[in-house]
């Protein structure tokens, strides 16, 4: 509303006049006074209206002055106008006369202005809601209306008034002002309730429009994942409303530092972008082209795309940042670098402004399923929502100076080695080249360099200095055979790498290889630098537990980020694992840890079809499962032969297991693909198993291993679904699919699978939705498609299971509401069962079996690392075993850390929560003694469904120890039922037996048969019989004591007391009766 204009005043002549009559004249009233005497009606009068209040604050019962003068019959008003954070303009008070008498007068009013009562109480039992109220404007007005016109709405009144005035009234704050008296009483319960709260003032949590979307440096290693933010609306109210009001004309910042490694290199590579509700790019969307431009892409009001690509390139292997503010249809774009001096500035106005809501839909950086990544190390991102900043306002500081120091070391160092890899391959292959052309003239010469001993070559171009530096390196150069065919330059330097490290690791798994791995982390340095990041995965773990070496956290951070960064798997996994935890100096952070987790569970699906490369099947064995480590063997093993030998007499079971065995690495044996393909061929042709009937027709269709053969695997697959198998079934619905097209025919064989509860044709139909060509429904359905995936996860299909954790994260699906948490533990999930982490995992199996100590020990701790839990608790089993190889080459306590690990992961056993328990409650090493978590220890153990848990818990008890009613509850232990000791112990004993084998007698049925006893044993004790046989007896006793001690006394003075009988007979008489007299109380009773 537009406030009035201000009321015209009267001429300075007339203000005089009115001066000096204002004590003579008039005639006073109790609701108006006359102050200015009536003059003749031709006198030109103005009429005017003035407010005046003592105290300008919205109170009830407000005392405010009105003062006025009318030159005809008029209509005084007056009124408030409030306005609040939800609505404007609401009248809160209303008030009207008429004067038609004292005209040509000034009169004043005193008026008690009244407002409703969430206004100006506070909240009370019965005012439930008091309001915020911005501002309240007073209006008063003059209209020359006759009585008819008392009635008309104030908008046509106001503006048809002859004299106009307003004025401001402050709010009162809500906890400022009193309580109403509201003449009512309470009931005693009621009124007791609202003093509890009476004078408690809620506080709101600080919220501020500036978000750190990222703290930690993030590795992007240029796939298809990167870190997903999904931003609420404000919690405070007037933040939120300017949100709203900026959807049409926006107003953010948002500022990133980067650390480029390359540009694009095809295409285009995401920064930054927003994808909409409609998994659509929306406001702002910024990418890295090939050249190094920065290409953004805006959404328009109007529902137009536009994008705009910057003069200025990103420089590389430098730390710079890029920081982009968007106001309405502007853009400025700014780089600045580590020293915050600005480098480059662009600016962009587009022909409209932009449409932006950063709540209706997620951020991405880095990749996603729709762009790639770009190759680089994410800094600190900031984000300001409702604000446009300069780049001198921004506050984003680079924090781990340490880090970013080591990585531009790192980078450094890097570019000199694969320089002198490269230069040295080349001269000495033009060397070769030289010697070649002589030796095909010369027989002799020919026949020594194909059979003698490889030349070496000393004289190169590198000064001594440089020699000396990478002394090591140019050793191991000189050693190698670089007579290869020509390749890549740079997959050279790889292969140098590979070299390096297999030369290094075959050294750490020797006898005592460990004791060298002092010499080795200099060669490992240079083979991660040569692009070899396995290398780059070792040295991460060897700094960080302090494997041979000091711990370094720095360093073991720098190896894991490059690691990660250059697409190691298990440096990936390391740092999924360490961000979902929160250890190790690693910030917990859901999001960071889910880009990484995402990105292994991606190739782990990949990797599966794929059977090249060092993988072996996830197989959780544990070294306590003497059972599980005797069927593990070899190809000249017992089970194995075993297993050929059936399998050769045509024991389908036999075959189908010794093919999986082969094909996936199971069990102990190497992987080969093709010894696999031949027991498929020789069991689906011998045996009609429809197992290997389909599992032969999948590698014909895939050409896994053999020549592709469509028609005979179709033939074998119709055959496989005759016999009514459920994959088969859905393997012909996917072949319909796949090769001809026929979606109705791919439908209803994956349809007839589904219900045979096949998870394949559950995520079969669930892309049919989300493609838009499921039979006879038209466009894409996700929501149908979402639920078809979550059933195939249900199922443990990967895909299914890939597809619900980005639901999970991004939170753009009804059915799948934002848990980034969920999200992780479904992507990790998948991401433990990758082939290439199976491979280490069985090289420490094998090792521990051949009790190659260091090996194993080698081996397992790098799968440790990832978060593995089955190896978690097998490294801390085997420092239990060899405490001594423990306590020399690692800094840090074994058993300690990777019990805690393993306890911390969701799949944990029961048995590593009994030894944590154990620890906690003895005092482990240095640990200080926790009794509370020794006991939530044994309780998670005893949910595992394991009795020591439960008899644990029972021992502390019986030791004077109460368990806390939050474990109780835990353990669904009814406290009211077993509120004493007695009770509470008998459950435990209970259920300790209940969860042991009840067909033999355990510990825990013998604890409880000794607590009935003794439960026995204290009622007999302490029952009411007990006290009456006991003082039957004691009276028996004492009775026949009296009366031995009367006999024996009577015999020596008979004489004696016949004497006295004759002299005093009466005397005599009463005493034997007083003697008496005792005697029958004691034996009566």
């Amino acid at each position: 509303m537009r406030p009035p204009a201000e009321p015209r005043r009267a001429p300075p002549l007339l203000l005089v006049l009115l001066t000096n009559f204002v004590l003579s004249f008039g005639k006073e009233t109790l609701q108006t006074t006359a102050v200015t005497p009536q003059f003749q009606k031709n006198m030109d009068y103005v009429d005017f209206i003035y407010l005046n209040i003592l105290e300008k604050k919205v109170l009830n019962n407000s005392e405010v002055s009105v003062q006025y003068l009318c030159s005809k019959p008029c209509i005084v008003s007056l009124e408030a106008v409030a306005s609040s954070e939800f609505r404007t303009g609401v009248p809160v008070y209303r008030r009207r006369w008429k004067d038609e008498k004292n005209l040509y007068a000034s009169r004043t009013r005193r008026v008690h202005l009244k407002f409703p009562s969430i206004m100006v109480y506070r909240d009370d039992y019965i005012i439930r809601n008091s309001i915020i109220v911005h501002s309240v404007i007073l209006y008063a007005w003059i209209s020359h209306r006759s009585a008819s016109n008392y009635g008309d709405e104030q908008n046509e009144d106001y503006q048809a008034a002859v004299a106009k005035n307003y004025t401001f009234l402050e709010a009162v704050p809500p906890f400022e002002r009193p309580y109403k008296d509201h003449k009512v009483c309470l009931q005693w319960g009621a009124d007791y309730l609202w003093m509890l709260q009476a004078n408690r003032i809620p506080q709101c949590p600080h919220e501020t429009d500036g978000v750190q979307v990222l703290e930690f440096i993030y590795a992007s290693s240029g796939e298809k994942t990167g870190i997903v933010k999904k931003f609420e609306q404000f919690e405070n109210r007037e933040l939120e409303t300017v949100r709203q009001h900026q959807i049409d004309y926006p107003m953010f910042t948002i500022s990133i530092w980067l650390y480029l490694l390359h540009h694009c290199e095809k295409d285009l590579c995401g920064i930054l972008y927003f994808i909409d509700s409609k998994e659509m790019y929306g406001t702002p969307a910024v990418f890295l082209n090939e050249e190094g431009y920065v290409h953004i892409q805006m959404h328009l009001m109007r529902g137009d795309d536009l994008a705009v690509k910057t003069s200025f390139s990103l420089p590389l292997k430098q730390w710079f940042r890029l920081d982009l503010s968007f106001k309405g249809g502007q853009i400025e774009v700014s780089s600045v670098g580590k020293n915050l001096k600005r480098h480059h500035h662009q600016s962009f106005t587009f022909r409209e402004d932009f449409y932006y809501d950063d709540t209706a839909g997620y951020f991405v950086l880095g990749g996603s399923g729709y762009v790639n990544g770009i190759e680089a190390f994410f800094g600190p991102v900031k984000y300001y929502r409702l604000n446009v900043l300069e780049t001198e306002q921004i506050s984003n500081p680079l924090h781990d100076k340490d880090t970013v120091e080591q990585i531009e070391l790192y980078y450094e160092r890097c570019m000199d080695i694969q320089e002198i890899v490269y230069d040295y391959r080349y001269i000495v292959r033009q060397g070769e080249k030289t010697h070649r052309s002589c030796y095909y003239e010369n027989y002799y010469l020919e026949q020594i360099h194909k059979y003698g001993e490889k030349s070496k070559c000393d004289a190169f171009m590198w000064g001594k200095e440089l020699r000396e530096k990478y002394h090591t390196l140019f050793k191991l150069l000189q050693e190698m055979d670089f007579s290869s065919p020509d390749e890549d330059g740079s997959d050279t330097v790889v292969e140098v790498g590979r070299r390096i490290f297999e030369k290094v690791v075959k050294g750490l798994s020797s006898a005592n290889g460990l004791s060298n791995l002092g010499s080795s982390v200099p060669l490992l340095a240079d083979s991660s630098c040569c692009g070899y990041h396995k290398a780059s995965y070792f040295l991460a773990v060897i700094f960080e537990t302090g494997l041979g070496v000091p711990v370094d956290r720095i360093k073991g951070l720098l190896y894991s980020l490059v690691g990660a960064q250059g697409n190691e798997r298990l440096s990936v996994m390391n740092l999924g694992y360490k961000h979902y935890q929160g250890i190790n100096n690693y910030p917990l952070d859901l999001e960071l840890s889910y880009a990484y987790y995402s990105n292994i569970a991606i190739k782990t699906s990949l990797d599966q079809h794929n059977i090249k490369g060092e993988q072996a099947f996830v197989e959780t064995i544990r070294l306590m499962d003497d059972e599980l480590l005797k069927a593990q063997t070899k190809e000249n093993g017992d089970v194995f032969m075993w297993l050929k030998h059936e399998a050769t007499r045509g024991n389908a079971a036999a075959q189908q297991r010794l093919a999986q065995m082969l094909f996936w690495g199971q069990q102990g044996v190497a992987k080969n693909p093709e010894a696999a393909i031949e027991w498929y061929a020789k069991g689906a042709i011998e045996t009609e198993d429809p197992v290997l009937i389909y599992d032969y027709a999948i590698v014909l269709f895939k050409g896994q291993g053999v020549k592709k053969n469509i028609k005979l695997a179709l033939e074998l697959m119709k055959k496989a679904a005759a016999k009514g198998l459920p994959q088969a079934v859905n393997g012909l619905g996917w072949y319909y699919h796949n090769f001809k097209r026929d979606y109705k025919k791919a439908a209803k064989h994956w349809l007839i699978a589904e219900e045979l509860g096949n998870p394949d044709a559950s995520y079969n139909l669930g892309v049919l939705y989300l493609d838009g060509i499921y039979p006879g429904v038209p466009g894409r359905n996700q929501t149908v498609a979402a639920r078809y995936f979550y059933k195939a996860a249900q199922g443990g299909h990967i895909e299914g299971t890939l597809r619900c954790s980005l639901y999970y994260i991004t939170g753009n699906m009804e059915d799948f509401p934002r848990d980034p948490e969920k999200a992780v533990i479904w992507a990790k999930h998948i991401a433990e069962k990758n082939g290439y982490l199976g491979h280490v995992i069985r090289k420490a199996l094998n090792a521990y079996l051949e009790l190659s100590w260091h090996e194993a020990l080698l081996h397992y701790i790098l799968a440790a690392e990832t978060g593995i839990e089955v190896s978690q608790s097998n490294l801390a089993h085997i420092c239990e075993e060899r405490p001594d190889l423990a306590r020399k080459y690692l800094a840090t306590d074994c058993v300690w850390r990777y019990y805690n690990f393993s306890v911390s992961q969701v799949n944990a056993p029961s048995f590593a929560y009994l030894k944590m328990g154990d620890f906690y409650y003895y005092g482990y090493q240095n640990q200080s003694r926790d009794l509370e978590l020794s006991m939530r220890m044994y309780a998670q153990a005893a949910l595992e469904g394991d009795s020591q848990g439960f008899f644990n818990l029972a021992l502390v008890m019986e030791e004077g120890n109460s368990i806390p009613s939050y474990i109780l509850d835990h353990l669904e232990i009814d406290q009211a039922l077993h509120s004493s000791n007695t009770s509470l112990l008998q459950e435990l004993y209970y259920r300790c037996w209940n969860n042991s084998n009840q067909e033999s007698i355990s510990p825990c049925s013998l604890a409880l048969l000794y607590f009935y006893m003794r439960v026995l044993w204290n009622n007999v004790l302490h029952s009411t019989l007990i006290y009456f046989m006991g003082t039957f007896l004691l009276s028996i006793l004492v009775a026949f004591a009296v009366q031995s001690f009367q006999s024996l006394s009577g015999n020596d003075s008979e004489d004696a007391t016949r004497a006295v009988q004759q002299d005093e007979p009466t005397v005599s008489n009463d005493l034997s009766q007083q003697e008496s007299n005792p005697q029958s109380p004691l034996v009566t009773s």
